[in-house]
């Protein structure tokens, strides 16, 4: 089995696209006017207007409802994230933190509120923890369209 993607539900498509396209610096691929999908270095995030829940089941599905999920992305410098996103993102909800865990993180919401993590490993276990995944391209986020 292989995991292919998170989907966000939302009532404005557009919006959170263009807000993930410049979180993440990397262009969205529109199916329709209803879905795209944003493909950062090992994971695909796919964004679905509310007309698309009928299809798989009437009400299954309900956007900026979102209290259990945190999505994350493993950046290079989760500081410097910060400070490119500062002034773009309207809610920090953690500012750049060391985690117990040994991960730096930084905790947002995105224009639905769901909650998004960037994070960057920083001690020695967890750094050796993130090795392979780093090695092929962190996303580099804040409208760097440079990969």
């Amino acid at each position: 089995m292989d995991f292919v993607s998170i989907r966000v539900i939302t009532g404005d498509v557009a919006r959170l696209v263009a807000f993930y396209e410049r979180a993440l610096g990397v262009r969205a691929a529109w199916a329709t006017e209803d879905f795209a999908e944003l493909r950062p270095a090992g994971a695909t995030l796919a964004i679905a207007g509310t007309r698309t829940v009928p299809l798989f089941a009437p009400g299954s599905a309900r956007p900026a409802d979102n209290h259990s999920v945190i999505t994350e992305f493993l950046v290079d410098d989760v500081d410097r994230v910060h400070r490119d996103l500062s002034g773009f993102v309207t809610e920090f909800v953690t500012e750049p933190t060391t985690m117990p865990w040994g991960n730096r993180s930084l905790l947002l919401r995105d224009p639905d509120g769901n909650l998004v993590n960037f994070f960057t490993p920083v001690t020695p276990a967890a750094v050796e923890k993130f090795a392979d995944r780093r090695s092929a391209q962190p996303v580099a986020p804040a409208g760097d369209h440079s990969r």
